[in-house]
């Protein structure tokens, strides 16, 4: 991810108080959100393959991509030191961004490892 050095923090005068105008590298940025959803793309590869090998079906099976997607949101958070904002501009970019993406992925290694384990 981005250093924090590569974001700008300016000081706006308005009137008595100061406000801050935070701007950001586009190139990092645009690398940051790469990084999100290719790491939420193989966390659904792994948790689809993880899902299957238990043999969940039905509900259960996208019940556990949702917490699934859910523990990767909190590990990302990590990664930048739950400082988010020094890496993008709001907190929907870390839990939302790339969430319905990777359930394709999900699904198919999800069907691919329950068929190897329990059916062949």
């Amino acid at each position: 991810m981005a250093a924090h050095d590569d974001v700008h923090v300016q000081k706006k005068k308005t009137g008595d108080s100061m406000d801050e105008i935070r701007s950001f590298n586009e190139e990092n940025v645009l690398n940051n959100t790469r990084i999100i959803s290719n790491s939420r793309t193989f966390m659904s590869i792994i948790g689809g393959v993880i899902t299957g090998i238990l043999g969940f079906t039905g509900l259960t099976g996208f019940v556990f991509y949702f917490v699934f997607m859910a523990i990767t949101t909190v590990g990302l958070a990590a990664k930048t030191g739950f400082t988010v904002h020094s890496y993008f501009d709001s907190w929907n970019k870390i839990v939302f961004d790339g969430i319905l993406g990777g359930l394709l992925s999900f699904v198919l290694f999800w069907t691919f490892a329950y068929d190897i384990v329990h059916i062949f």
